[in-house]
Order: structure tokens, then C-alpha cells, then sequence
């Protein structure tokens, strides 16, 4: 039943005794103990999505790198080989989010999405450890029972189900952290032959990009701060972020004049709904949306705010929401049962791994956070504090390391560096990308007024990334075209406004 929820926990995490580590005394020192124990393999390989070949490879490293004889990982990479073959110009190594995607699931999107990068750039791509083929962190398929995604919800787990869980893992998972995952990735940029590599992270990948800065500056020819999550934010707290997202969308739908037609009262309709599922949830036998099979739709008001929140993510996900509310208050939840359906694969290829998500935000952000903290987050007429509630289930019964407290410092650097933000992202809003850019001695913060989460979604942001990286000219680079983009539309019929 646990493994079934995982899934769920973690929509709402992102929606929303020590063991003592001493990372920041290795940074020094590791480079060189990787090129010691490290072992390289590669070769041209095919995967799904790619009709060519690339590159695929495996770097073995130690799982702790204060014991580089003990115990060794397999970090599992993919190389997208620049269009031009010159090998002449510094590749990009892209940062994957989460914490716990894995970056080699990306592969495919990222080969047609940076395209305009990839013209003279190699582009690397490695799985984070405890992702992917990277030491993933799993329980056994056959320990849990898996309810499909129109039936289950999202907390009706036992304690022993989790404690299980965590019983399978053999490795330590103390080791499983944002700064070893930053020495992994050095690893691979050397073992490559790389001196320096340029970067791009996004979401969680900015975090353990500003980590490379602070830990590999010598490595490091630009970077790309992408919805930025700066060290100071608490993974788990995102009710407020989600909130201002959320009122956007009503005072955007307000703003067109169609969607204000139709859903002239769009946040009566959305507090309807909850306070509704607040008092019962809803069952309902519906035809499955892929088989067509008789099937069991349970929803409480945990599962359709937090799949409303992640919708907020993307512009197509914003742009539905307004139709799927009013819906789902005249008693029709078949649209939201059309989004549910997105999500009913098993492990979708590029999904977050929430076994190290939780790993991570459990020991890096759980322990900073106050009962005030939560509170204060949870003062919000969106969400309330269920996006905390998985977090706060889950995390007292993580296993337990703990960062130096220099893990959380600002980063100060002078590595050229382009700060991204979308105005309407419910969980990175650009407030984040301004404390970067003050911290950072040589950064641009651009923010994109009508794009969500990830800038690098829209065309004009992949160019600006390419440019950025090929000319390093931050004052000249050209953003007009995300200046130029139109405000976002919204569906207003079930016949998709025909």
C-alpha cells in the first residue's frame, strides 16, 4: 500500500538520533580520491525515444567518500553528442529536479527541447545516485499491493508500511545527499576529460547547481539557474508559493474576458469543492479512461488540491484548471478524473523519484523547519497545510544524517551565471531568483511574466540558455522574445471551447 502512495506523498510534498557528516571538509579532496578509485565505461548505445545512437555510460564510485576502498556505486550517464561533432565547445551537464529525478530519463525531451544548445554543445546527462540505473533507492514490486490512481488516496497509509519500506534499502542512505551527488557529477565531468563543463539546473537541480559552485568553482565555466531553489528554502513549505500561484490563476481568468464569462465566480466554485471534501469524499464508479473498464474513483479534498497544485506547474496544466473547478462544483468530476489519468503509469519516465526526494528533503530541510514556520505556510486560502502533511507523516520516520551547518550558507561567486524565474510558478517564484542574484557577483535574473515552473520549457528560454552559454555576454543578452509572449489563455467548454 505504501509503494502505492510514495507517489502521491511526494505530489503533495512537492505541491509541498544523527548520523554526523562532515561533506564540506571533502570538497577539497575528493577530485582527487574519485580519479583514484573512479572506473569509466562507455559506448554507443540506443534508447527509447532516440532513433540514433549516443552515448551511454557507467562511472564507478565510491558510496562514501571518506572510505573510497569501501563500498562502490555505478553511476549511470548519457551523452547527447553535439549536432556539429567538433567536440570543440564546452559541453552542458544538465542538473535534473526533484530531488530524485533521474536525468537519463530525460534523455529524449531534452535532445528535441535543446535543440538550439545541442547545435555545439555536447550535452551530458547523469542519474542522480539513488535514481534511475544509479543505486536507485526501491522497495520490491511484490512487499506492497499497488491501487491505481483513481482509487487510492493519499494518506491512507500505515507507519508500518513506510518502516517496512526503508527496511529494504542496503544502502546507506546517509550517503545519499545533495553534496555527494555534486562530487558524482564532478566524477563523471572528469572521467569525461572535461576541464571545465558548463551547467544547467533547474528547480531542485539549481540548488545542487549553486552546491557545484560552492564545491567545484575550478569545474565550472557558466551555469544556469533555472526556478531557482535556493538553500535557504524549505522544501516542504510551499502553501504560500502555491497560494500566490493559484491567485494569479484567478485574477488571469478574471482578466480574459471569456473565462471571466464562464466562471465568473471561479474561487466560490474551488471553496465549494473543498469545504465539500472536507466534510466526505467523493465514490463514484466511472469508465476507466484508457480501458474503459468499470472502476472505483475515490477523491478527497488532500487528492484534488494537490492535483490541482500541480497543475499550476505548466501553462497547459493552468489551463484547464479554471473549467475543471467550475466542473467539479456542479457535481461533474470527469474532467478532473482526465487529469488524474496523466499520472496512472506506474513510473513515468522523468518522475521524481520520491524514495531519495524524501531521503533528501527529510534530512536537508525537514529539521530546519519550526511549528511557526509551518503555520505561518499554512495561513493561505489554497492548499492549508496539505502540502506539508506528507512531509510531516513521513519524515519522523526517515533514518537520519545531518549537514554541516555550512551546507546552508550563501553561495558567493563570480562564475557567470543566468538566473531564470516564471512570474506564475506555485513553487520557485521569482523572489527566490532575486536572493541568488544578490548573493551572485556576476548574474543576470531574468523573470518570464507569462511562463510557470522551468523557463526552458519555451522556446525563447532554451535560446536564451544556448546564447547565455555560447557568448557568456550577460548584459547582452536579448530577453524581449519572453517579454513578447502572450498572457495565458484557458479552456471555458467540454468541447474545448469549439
Amino acid at each position: 500500500m505504501w509503494k502505492a502512495k510514495r507517489k502521491a506523498v511526494c505530489s503533495a510534498l512537492l505541491a509541498s538520533g544523527l548520523l554526523t557528516s562532515s561533506m564540506l571538509s571533502l570538497a577539497a579532496d575528493s577530485e582527487q580520491l574519485t580519479t583514484q578509485s573512479s572506473k569509466l565505461s562507455l559506448e554507443n548505445c540506443h534508447i527509447d525515444g532516440i532513433k540514433e545512437q549516443i552515448q551511454c555510460g557507467t562511472l564507478t564510485v565510491p558510496e562514501n567518500y571518506q572510505a573510497p576502498s569501501g563500498q562502490q556505486i555505478d553511476l549511470h550517464f548519457t551523452v547527447l553528442s553535439a549536432i556539429d561533432n567538433s567536440n570543440n565547445k564546452i559541453p552542458l551537464m544538465f542538473l535534473a529536479g526533484g530531488p530524485g529525478q533521474a536525468a537519463t530519463e530525460l534523455s529524449a525531451m531534452l535532445r528535441n527541447r535543446f535543440y538550439e544548445v545541442r547545435k555545439t554543445h555536447d550535452i551530458i546527462l547523469v542519474d542522480q545516485r539513488g535514481t534511475g540505473q544509479s543505486s536507485q533507492l526501491k522497495c520490491h514490486d511484490e512487499a506492497f499491493t499497488a491501487k491505481s490512481v483513481y482509487e487510492s488516496l493519499t494518506f491512507d497509509f500505515e507507519v508500518s508500511e513506510v518502516q517496512d519500506c526503508i527496511a529494504e534499502f542496503n544502502q546507506d542512505l546517509s550517503q545519499y545527499n545533495s553534496e555527494n551527488a555534486i562530487r558524482d557529477f564532478d566524477a563523471v565531468r572528469a572521467a569525461l576529460g572535461h576541464d571545465k563543463i558548463n551547467i544547467y539546473g533547474g528547480s531542485y537541480g539549481t540548488r545542487a547547481a549553486l552546491i557545484y559552485m560552492r564545491m567545484f568553482p575550478q569545474s565550472l565555466n557558466s551555469v544556469v539557474l533555472d526556478s531557482v531553489a535556493p538553500l535557504d528554502m524549505r522544501i516542504g513549505l510551499f502553501g504560500q508559493s502555491g497560494a500566490r500561484s493559484y491567485e494569479l490563476l484567478l485574477s488571469n481568468c478574471q482578466a480574459e474576458e471569456s473565462c471571466q464569462q464562464a466562471f465568473p465566480n471561479l474561487d466560490e466554485d474551488y471553496q465549494k469543492v473543498f469545504n465539500q471534501l472536507v466534510v466526505k469524499p467523493v465514490e463514484l464508479t466511472i469508465a476507466h479512461p484508457r480501458l474503459g473498464t468499470p472502476t472505483k474513483l475515490v477523491i478527497d479534498v488532500e487528492k484534488f488540491v494537490t492535483t490541482i497544485q500541480l497543475q499550476l506547474y505548466s501553462l497547459e496544466g493552468r489551463s484547464i484548471m479554471p473549467l475543471v473547478i467550475n466542473q467539479a462544483a456542479q457535481g461533474n468530476f470527469m474532467p478532473f478524473v482526465g487529469v488524474l489519468a496523466a499520472g496512472d503509469e506506474k513510473q513515468p519516465r522523468g518522475s521524481v523519484y520520491s524514495n531519495l526526494l524524501m531521503n533528501i528533503a527529510c534530512n536537508e530541510d525537514f529539521p530546519l523547519i519550526a511549528e511557526q514556520d509551518w503555520q505561518a505556510d499554512a495561513n493561505n486560502g489554497f492548499a492549508r497545510n496539505i502540502s506539508h502533511r506528507g512531509v510531516r507523516l513521513v519524515c519522523p520516520l526517515w533514518p537520519k544524517y545531518r549537514p554541516d551547518a555550512s551546507f546552508y550558507e550563501p553561495i558567493r561567486s563570480d562564475i557567470p551565471t543566468l538566473i531564470l524565474s516564471g512570474k506564475l510558478d506555485p513553487v520557485t517564484p521569482p523572489e527566490n531568483g532575486e536572493r541568488a542574484d544578490q548573493m551572485l557577483a556576476n548574474s543576470r535574473h531574468i523573470v518570464a511574466e507569462h511562463l510557470s515552473h522551468i523557463v526552458a520549457v519555451n522556446d525563447c528560454g532554451v535560446g536564451l540558455v544556448a546564447k547565455f552559454i555560447d557568448e557568456l555576454d550577460l548584459e547582452g543578452l536579448d530577453a524581449s522574445c519572453l517579454a513578447e509572449l502572450p498572457a495565458e489563455t484557458f479552456m471555458t467548454s467540454l468541447n474545448g471551447n469549439m
